[in-house]
């Protein structure tokens, strides 16, 4: 059985939790856009409007690459944990892993 392109991104972000390369939480990630530690940011598609246009914004004006692909489930039983809407990656590696299955 092969993975989805999806499935291999949600099982990266696995890893980087387990390496400590990622950010969770909405005020967290803020911080960590200001302090240029982010790299990439998922917002959960089930995000209320208002969370992800926050993030759209954020990312444009930080230069950060926002990927809105992945449910709140999705990105929870990726990481291990309960209710996770919003998770950046800190790490250039993992974030161009992510680049290339996206292409």
């Amino acid at each position: 059985m092969r993975l989805t392109n999806e499935e291999k991104i949600l099982n990266l972000l696995g890893l980087a939790y387990k390496a400590r390369k990622v950010i969770i939480g909405e005020e967290n990630v803020i911080n960590g856009l200001r302090d240029k530690k982010c790299r990439m940011v998922f917002v959960a598609t089930d995000a209320s409007e208002k969370t992800i246009d926050k993030f759209q914004k954020k990312c444009f004006f930080y230069q950060t690459e926002l990927l809105n692909k992945f449910t709140t489930d999705e990105l929870s039983n990726a990481l291990g944990k309960g209710l996770v809407k919003i998770v950046a990656l800190t790490d250039e590696g993992f974030c161009s892993s992510v680049n290339k299955l996206l292409k």
